[in-house]
């Protein structure tokens, strides 16, 4: 029997948050991203859901947290280039964590693999878990959940 080689992946999304859980996803595509020489797009959700109503209705303090989020987020970018992956895209969604990534990020960037923590406990990361088995279950590529 000939040696079966494993699948490459050409896109890779990765979902990203301060949890645990979420760093050691990081870690992995990033991993997985430069060994299949793939392209990676990290994305993180600004969830209004955490926000309470004066907060929500507050523009500057919307756009002071979705600044705030993507100062954080580029700084998963610059990690990733350094490590030395070539192509790393950022996407920033807001609403329900898997939902958005599910109905909006990947019809939209089209990755052929998703990458999630799953143990997250707090803020956004409360959801985050929650969100893995949604993502795994409803996502239309293959989804890899990471404990």
């Amino acid at each position: 029997m000939a040696e079966l080689d494993p699948k490459k992946f050409k896109h890779i999304l990765v979902g990203v948050d301060d949890s645990p859980d979420a760093q050691l996803a990081f870690r992995y595509a990033m991993n997985r991203a430069k060994e299949d020489d793939a392209e990676m797009t990290i994305t993180s959700i600004l969830e209004s859901d955490d926000m309470n109503v004066y907060q929500a209705l507050n523009k500057d303090f919307v756009h002071g947290q979705r600044d705030e989020l993507e100062k954080h987020i580029l700084g998963y970018r610059d990690l990733a280039v350094r490590f030395g992956i070539k192509k790393v895209n950022v996407i920033i969604g807001e609403g329900d964590p898997g939902e958005t990534i599910v109905k909006q990020i990947i019809p939209q960037i089209k990755p052929d693999l998703l990458i999630v923590g799953s143990l997250s406990k707090k803020g956004i990361r409360k959801r985050f878990g929650s969100q893995a088995a949604y993502m795994a279950k409803y996502a239309p590529i293959s989804v890899l959940v990471i404990r």
